[in-house]
């Protein structure tokens, strides 16, 4: 990065640190942001500066907040007998644009991946067992459906089943190997619909 003034080339190293952002796109969002007026740009870096100082993780569900707790943790009409597990925040955002569903979530912030050296103990596991209780209905694995999320979705289950709780998996109306975040309503829809109980 030589080639440029130090601010623009360290803009440019700092874009192409975000997934999937290269350095050619890293180059062309530098420029554009470079030709942005001062507003703009301004309202850009705060932007990006306030994402981390107001936003937290929600007490309840693990879900991304800028009160705690969360949304949907507050919301009375919420079913609360009925616990939804996601991988990632992205993923509350897609199960809520289907419409469907009408319970609580909780957030794992990942799965289990041995080969990545990530267990049990690395994601949001433990902090989902004081929120079952005797007026639990239903805990949905919502978990991706390739291998991580599979052995997640196997290890809760596991760790569920001795305290007489129902467990329930989504139906593979999703792509193996694809992630919740990119499905669309309808097939999200579906698939919760068909979820079966493991």
């Amino acid at each position: 990065m030589r080639y440029y003034a130090q601010p623009l080339s360290q803009l440019i190293g700092q874009l192409s640190k975000l997934p999937g952002v290269g350095p050619k796109t890293a180059q062309r969002l530098a420029f554009h942001i470079l030709e942005m007026d001062q507003k703009d740009a301004q309202d850009l870096a705060n932007s990006i500066s306030e994402i981390r100082d107001k936003l937290s993780y929600c007490s309840i569900c693990n879900n991304l907040t800028q009160n705690d707790p969360c949304q949907i943790c507050s919301q009375h009409k919420r079913d609360k007998t009925l616990i939804c597990i996601v991988e990632e925040v992205k993923d509350v955002i897609a199960m809520e644009k289907t419409g469907e569903y009408k319970g609580v979530y909780h957030v794992l912030h990942g799965a289990i991946s041995p080969i990545d050296g990530v267990g049990p103990e690395d994601i949001k596991i433990k902090s989902l067992l004081p929120r079952l209780d005797e007026n639990t209905s239903e805990v949905i694995l919502a978990t991706d459906p390739n291998v991580e999320g599979e052995a997640t979705a196997m290890y809760i289950s596991k760790l569920l089943k001795p305290l007489g709780v129902k467990v329930t998996r989504i139906a593979h109306g999703l792509p193996v190997g694809g992630d919740l975040e990119y499905a669309d309503e309808v097939t999200l829809s579906k698939a919760l619909e068909g979820r079966r109980e493991i």
